[in-house]
């Protein structure tokens, strides 16, 4: 398959405070990044367009415990902990979508989030013709979750690869899966990505 089909890769937060050691370790999160390696390789070879998500937190925001919010600090902008895995294998021509950048919402959605130019994540796949998006990445239950169901609202055929996410709460991932599911989303566990 080539870019010409109109579907693009979204990884989705595979960021060093979301892995093993970070500030919001998700569980698996170093199986996923080896499952998505596969996968941002196969869209490369397949000239399909990489984007990758990333929270960029301010420092102070209220989505920290610190300011009233649910979660511990984590990926705030410009450290160490915001920066994606090492491991994590991107195109040099991926292209990064900044999120979570306002300090009074949560930024799970990569649709809420801006490319490089300022440009909406959205903007950017409807003037690319992109219609289809493979989706991978953390957490199943937060940012893969609303990234997910805002795709679908866009009207975007989206397959969810099952064998690429991880999700912070075992029962929360199931029931994400089960509303991706619900709403129109494919989820599966391919060998290779499809038209």
């Amino acid at each position: 398959m080539n870019g010409s089909h109109g579907a693009a890769l979204l990884v989705v937060d595979l960021q060093n405070d979301f892995c093993a050691g970070g500030a919001l370790a998700v569980p698996n999160a170093d199986h996923v990044v080896n499952a998505m390696n596969r996968y941002i390789a196969e869209a490369a070879a397949n000239h399909l367009p990489v984007y990758a998500s990333r929270d960029w937190h301010p420092p102070v925001s209220t989505h920290f415990q610190a300011y009233g919010g649910p979660w511990p600090t984590h990926c705030v902008r410009d450290t160490a902990g915001a920066r994606f895995h090492p491991d994590v294998q991107l195109p040099a021509t991926a292209v990064v979508v900044s999120k979570g950048q306002d300090a009074s919402g949560p930024g799970y959605s990569a649709f809420e989030g801006r490319m490089p130019d300022g440009r909406l994540f959205g903007q950017e796949l409807q003037d690319r013709g992109i219609g289809h998006l493979y989706v991978g990445g953390l957490a199943t239950d937060y940012c893969v979750r609303q990234s997910v169901l805002d795709a679908l609202s866009a009207g975007l055929r989206v397959t969810v690869l099952g064998d690429a996410i991880a999700g912070v709460n075992l029962d929360e991932s199931a029931r994400a899966i089960g509303e991706m599911l619900e709403r129109g989303a494919e989820i599966t566990a391919p060998s290779r990505l499809a038209g």
